[in-house]
């Protein structure tokens, strides 16, 4: 299966100008690093940065409260701090999910660049 892959992409390359078998290279297949600094590329990256610190800023609430919960002798004040940590968890959570959407639609988008390329490489043989 990894040489037919090959050697598909190999004629889709020749049959490419060089620019556009550059561009074809770059949307090759990204390890989990390479897909995760890829949200903090675009126009949406600011909206990624300022989660992360809304995150990293939960988080330190999230150990606060812990701590607090530990400290609490009265069972109204236990139930307030663990509802904050639930509240704090659920929230990181969230924010979580939103950057691994991110992650899949950037992935999405890459594989529909590389249809639309593959497309037209086949159009342009289809008509020689």
């Amino acid at each position: 299966m990894k040489n037919n892959m090959e050697d598909i992409d190999n004629l889709i390359k020749e049959t490419l100008t060089q620019e556009e078998a550059k561009f074809y290279d770059e949307l090759d297949e990204q390890n989990i690093l390479q897909m995760l600094w890829g949200v903090f590329k675009g126009k949406n990256s600011w909206i990624a940065l300022i989660m992360n610190i809304v995150n990293i800023i939960i988080f330190g609430l999230f150990i606060y409260c812990i701590i607090q919960t530990m400290d609490v002798e009265n069972t109204n004040d236990l139930i307030l701090w663990v509802g904050a940590c639930i509240f704090c968890f659920i929230t990181m959570s969230m924010i979580k999910i939103y950057i691994w959407m991110q992650i899949h639609r950037n992935a999405l988008t890459r594989e529909i660049k590389r249809l639309e390329i593959q497309i037209s490489s086949l159009s342009g043989r289809l008509s020689e």
